[in-house]
């Protein structure tokens, strides 16, 4: 019988609009995010520094196995207009019980960053948490520190909670406060809406 993480999710499982393509990540994109994750500036704000190829090779087979064990669904993010791949997404801590996810783990090389790639990829990804999974709670966390995140965030809707102290080690050898946003189930027709009307 299958779980409910296999009936939403199955190897072939895509997401789409009109301008992206989200597959399953596999290992086969590995020398594909070789050249775009070289530039240090895109992991300033990310836990692991995956410029470094050692790095990128063992963060992609740890989402690998978060997929196995039905936590996450990583995704690789293709320009439709393109067919060029643009960097990487996923659904991760998912429950099923607690009918609640988090979008997490994006990363866009430097060429695709404010093009509108990531706002169309978002989504993509809370239409099918709430539409179809009928997720009660997606969530979102960033770096304090990182401003971009921050205002794309409020950009396509989510609404910030509050901020956890000391919660994660980067790779600079900081301590990081990570800052929540989230949408409920009660406030996505709304904000569908209101923020995402052209692809309606």
């Amino acid at each position: 019988m299958k779980t409910e993480y296999q009936t939403f999710f199955p190897d072939h499982f895509t997401l789409e609009t009109p301008r992206v393509l989200l597959r399953l990540m596999t290992m086969q994109d590995y020398e594909v995010f070789l050249p775009l994750s070289k530039e240090a500036e895109i992991w300033k704000y990310f836990v692991k520094d995956l410029s470094d190829e050692q790095e990128l090779k063992t963060w992609m087979q740890q989402l690998l196995t978060e997929r196995q064990q039905e936590t996450r669904m990583p995704f690789t993010v293709i320009d439709k207009h393109t067919h060029e791949v643009c960097g990487g997404t996923s659904f991760l801590n998912i429950s099923f019980y607690d009918k609640r996810l988090e979008i997490g783990s994006t990363w866009l090389g430097t060429p695709f960053i404010g093009t509108g790639v990531n706002r169309e990829a978002k989504f993509a990804l809370l239409s099918f948490a709430f539409d179809v999974m009928k997720m009660e709670r997606v969530e979102v966390k960033t770096d304090n520190l990182n401003e971009r995140a921050k205002a794309a965030l409020l950009k396509v809707g989510m609404k910030p909670e509050g901020v956890l102290r000391s919660h994660m080690q980067m790779h600079s050898n900081r301590r990081r406060d990570s800052i929540f946003f989230s949408i409920i189930r009660s406030e996505w027709q709304e904000r569908k809406q209101h923020f995402f009307s052209e692809m309606l």
